[in-house]
């Protein structure tokens, strides 16, 4: 990535996390042009999926898919599997939030497969992309497996610290005991 485009990113991630979409989408925006004309594809899929998270945050799920999708197929190209498999995992929740279950099912099983083989995968990682998984599993009337991602995914979140996770696990758990 170029260090114009990568400081746009980053500007970009700035200004999601002080809440200003609108400032976040022009420096994704931005960050593609550049990224477009000087062929630097790492950079225009970062921007492209900068671009899928704020659309995504404001509701807006139809430009969301279209920017992680293209995200995907740019990362295809290139030896980072980390960033495909975030994109990816964030196509399937995507997928998900519009009720289109069977469809994101070959997504999470795609990230999980990817982080599961990588060794420098971040737990917190693995444990979101099991955690959307299973409720895909849950959504498609398959407790069992939802429920053994969701022990996984649980442990995960413990190791990392987020309580929010390993609670959110427990919770879904006890919904499906039998």
């Amino acid at each position: 990535m170029t260090v114009e485009v990568e400081e746009l990113v980053a500007a970009g991630v700035a200004a999601r996390r002080r809440r200003s979409p609108e400032e976040a989408l022009r420096q994704f925006e931005a960050a593609a042009a550049i990224a477009r004309e000087r062929a630097d594809v790492a950079g225009l899929a970062a921007a492209l999926a900068g671009q899928g998270q704020i659309e995504r945050d404001l509701g807006r799920t139809g430009p969301a898919l279209e920017r992680y999708e293209s995200a995907v197929e740019l990362l295809r190209t290139l030896a980072a599997p980390l960033s495909l498999a975030h994109a990816v995992r964030h196509v399937a929740d995507i997928l998900v939030e519009r009720g289109d279950f069977a469809a994101a099912r070959p997504h999470y099983e795609e990230a999980v497969a990817i982080y599961r083989s990588e060794p420098s995968t971040p737990g917190l990682d693995l444990a979101n992309a099991l955690r959307g998984f299973a409720i895909q599993r849950e959504m498609a009337g398959l407790p069992a497996p939802a429920a053994s991602l969701w022990h996984e995914a649980r442990e995960l979140y413990i190791t990392a610290g987020v309580a929010a996770g390993s609670d959110e696990a427990d919770r879904r758990l006890s919904r499906l005991a039998p």
